[in-house]
């Protein structure tokens, strides 16, 4: 071996064993972008900008939240996933993640493969909202008025393949009802067609959802979880007409792979000790939330699971998308 590629090798071996440790010591040193997959004043950005400032207050750094809509999500996971995994891109984890390994046919990641997870942040229920005009009052009314008019009713979602879509299609593969789907960019673009009635209903997150149900511009008739949800103990739960049925979200942060396991760890402990926190855990409350702290590893475990489970579902309701 000539001296030059000894002093090469050493060069590189010293430059690769300081990278790692130097980049954790100091992070974060410069804003971290955190891409959402979902419009503004949606659901989902409302959390994700909760925890942005506690995360930015903490660091004394911006966590900056960057919505890129689209594609059920999955243009947010792209522009993410493809990022240097230095900690400074991170993606907002959602059940749409989970939900489109399946439902999406030409992907250009595998999700599982190509994130690290970092931390989970809470779990939230949807709620089946209605507008003023429809004329049921309850789930089981709905049912039978969608038997009775079959193909005459549309509901929205906030794309394809976000939980929102799919507690849909469930509801639909479980209740013979026959309704059509109508995308939007976003739950909170949906709502003027919601209270319009152009559209009639939407299994949104419970956030806006419970937004808009609370200000009188919609019915809320159940939510999705298997039983009644704490933070609006009188909304039936659709189980309770619908044994067995249930769509539980879940919220949390990855990372592109290869994102160094320190990084992650401090991410994962800050995120830790803001699910401890009280005004914290009365933000995530005023919206439904409920916080799910969770280790790097137990939080991939749910995403893996979680992409089983939707899978079973996609392939139950005989949805894709190309």
């Amino acid at each position: 071996m000539s001296g030059l590629l000894r002093t090469s090798i050493f060069a590189l071996f010293c430059l690769f064993s300081l990278a790692s440790p130097s980049s954790a010591a100091d992070y974060p040193n410069r804003p971290v972008k955190w891409v959402i997959g979902f419009a503004a004043g949606g659901p989902v950005d409302i959390v994700a900008r909760i925890m942005s400032q506690w995360l930015s207050d903490h660091f004394g750094q911006q966590f900056v939240v960057e919505n890129r809509t689209g594609s059920g999500g999955n243009i947010a996971a792209a522009a993410a996933i493809s990022s240097p995994p230095d900690g400074y891109t991170l993606l907002f984890v959602a059940p749409n993640n989970a939900i489109s390994t399946s439902l999406y046919k030409k992907l250009p990641f595998d999700f599982l493969r190509d994130t690290t997870p970092v931390a989970s942040i809470m779990q939230l229920t949807n709620m089946l909202v209605v507008s003023n005009e429809f004329p049921a009052k309850s789930v089981k009314e709905f049912i039978d008025y969608c038997h009775a008019n079959p193909g005459k009713i549309s509901y929205a979602s906030s794309g394809n393949g976000t939980s929102v879509h799919m507690s849909a299609e469930l509801f639909k593969a479980m209740t013979k009802c026959d309704m059509l789907h109508v995308p939007y960019r976003g739950s909170a673009i949906a709502f003027p067609d919601i209270i319009s009635n152009k559209v009639q209903l939407i299994f949104d997150n419970l956030p806006s959802a419970l937004e808009q149900a609370k200000g009188g511009n919609v019915r809320a008739l159940g939510v999705t979880s298997p039983k009644r949800w704490p933070t609006v103990p009188d909304v039936p739960a659709i189980a309770e007409t619908v044994p067995g049925f249930e769509s539980v979200g879940f919220y949390g942060i990855s990372a592109p792979r290869g994102t160094a396991p320190e990084i992650v760890d401090i991410l994962n402990k800050a995120v830790a000790k803001a699910l401890k926190d009280p005004k914290l855990i009365a933000r995530l409350a005023e919206v439904g939330g409920i916080p799910r702290e969770m280790a790097p590893a137990e939080f991939g475990k749910l995403v893996a699971d979680e992409t089983e489970k939707w899978r079973k579902v996609v392939e139950f309701a005989g949805v894709s998308v190309d």
